[in-house]
């Protein structure tokens, strides 16, 4: 399954970017994360791998991201791998006029097991959580000023 969304933000893409790139951050825009924790390879950087603890209602999943491309203030993209669930998310930053940044996602999902169900039934519901995080952070970045 694949997708994109898309979010205006209100500030540079400088300072857009300098607020994603901070793992510190995550926790204000990432729902129900409860751990980052760098596993291997130089941070944020490609080949780099790290484990993401969240709480999802009752269960707690565990994911690994490989970041795939570095390539900043334009890309950074990344793999993201669950129990039954592929996931590659390309974030582009671009900057409309000095003060507005467009933060864009495109995302492909691939799943197995018992997920491939989940993912038939319910498609939008991906879709919506990967829009969900761009709305935070859009919010969490706007905050920040």
């Amino acid at each position: 399954m694949k997708f994109d969304c898309e979010i205006e933000i209100n500030l540079p893409v400088a300072r857009v970017v300098e607020l994603f790139d901070n793992p510190e951050n995550l926790k204000h825009w990432q729902p129900g994360l409860l751990s980052f924790e760098h596993i291997s390879g130089t941070p944020g950087h490609p080949g780099a791998k790290s484990r993401l603890k969240f709480q999802m209602g009752k269960r707690e999943i565990e994911m690994i991201e490989t970041i795939t491309v570095r390539n900043l203030p334009r890309e950074f993209s990344g793999t993201y791998e669950a129990k039954g669930v592929y996931n590659e998310v390309k974030n582009f930053f671009t900057p409309v006029g000095g003060n507005k940044t467009i933060y864009k996602t495109e995302n492909e999902f691939r799943f197995s097991g018992f997920m491939k169900i989940i993912g038939f039934i319910m498609p939008g519901t991906f879709r919506k959580e990967s829009m969900k995080y761009l709305i935070r952070f859009k919010e969490f970045a706007e905050k920040q000023t």
